[in-house]
């Protein structure tokens, strides 16, 4: 892994939270490293993001943009706004093909390319989400607090969304979109807590000025919320690491080690592609510095040791 054969010391594959914490960590142990950005984040919808120390509140777009300017500051570092669209291992290291039809090379890869919200085509769901219809209570939840909120979700984790959104809100109902398909004992306890199951396949999600105010059911009824938390899936953004061949567990996440690293050597990943839970921006960045100072150790390492 002798860095001076490649153009970078490694790439780093995509320009949300995770991968500006890791480029920020990268340009500050003097790695020389590209930072690719397809400028799509997942939580563009948001207005404001929560939870992460000194910028509460802040819109995302604005923390990626405060992010990318303080990488100015590190001469190790370039940002190119162009997508990644193949990765193979050579005899150095990694060769890149980005979607200019450029290809760089490098001594190691770090995946941050994060996942996709897989979405219901349910008129003025769209409109509203992340507005007053998100996927975590810990990023949104202290905004609708004590008022009529709903949970859009079936199966098991209904039970969970339910205990945890109770934090906030003792005025939940439970909208499965079908009949539910939860256990009996979960049925028991929701209805122990008072929360009412409506069964009923969703319509619309209605209101007025951009403000969310009831679900529509397909009856004609009508179900009066203020905020809905959907137990949204997810995919992979991207298929670069089936095209490296790291290893996904059976819930689709990249399996990384306590640096962050996968099941190839030289490649790292970081961000929500890790976490089958956590998906918050703290959490992001955070997995973006381990994986950032497990490459640097790395590469000095390897540098050291193999030093004549």
């Amino acid at each position: 892994m002798f860095t001076a054969e490649t153009d970078y010391d490694t790439v780093v594959v995509g320009g949300g939270v995770a991968g500006l914490s890791a480029a920020l960590v990268l340009g500050r142990t003097r790695r020389r490293a590209l930072l690719t950005d397809t400028g799509t984040p997942r939580n563009a919808p948001a207005s404001e993001s929560h939870g992460f120390l000194t910028r509460d509140g802040m819109p995302p777009l604005e923390l990626r943009g405060v992010g990318r300017e303080q990488l100015s500051s590190y001469e190790s570092i370039a940002v190119r706004d162009v997508g990644v669209t193949d990765a193979v291992a050579d005899g150095t290291g990694f060769r890149l093909q980005l979607a200019n039809r450029e290809s760089v090379t490098t001594a190691t890869v770090l995946l941050a390319t994060g996942v996709v919200d897989q979405l219901p085509q349910i008129e003025g769901f769209q409109e509203y989400w992340g507005g007053d219809i998100f996927h975590c209570p810990y990023c949104h939840g202290f905004e609708v607090r004590d008022r009529p909120l709903a949970i859009y979700a079936n199966g098991d984790r209904v039970a969970h969304m339910a205990a945890v959104l109770r934090g906030w809100s003792d005025d939940i109902a439970v909208c499965t979109g079908g009949p539910a398909t939860f256990s009996d004992t979960d049925r028991a306890l929701l209805q122990r807590h008072a929360i009412q199951i409506y069964e009923r396949p969703i319509a619309r999600f209605a209101g007025t000025a951009g403000r969310l105010e009831a679900i529509e059911f397909d009856d004609g009824t009508r179900l009066a919320r203020s905020g809905i938390f959907y137990g949204s899936t997810t995919q992979q953004r991207s298929d670069l690491a089936q095209r490296l061949g790291c290893t996904l567990a059976p819930e689709g996440h990249i399996v990384v080690d306590h640096a962050g690293l996968t099941s190839v050597p030289g490649v790292y990943a970081a961000g929500d592609i890790i976490d089958p839970m956590m998906h918050q921006i703290v959490y992001a960045a955070a997995s973006g510095a381990r994986a950032a100072a497990g490459i640097t150790n790395a590469l000095l390492h390897a540098a050291f040791v193999g030093a004549s």
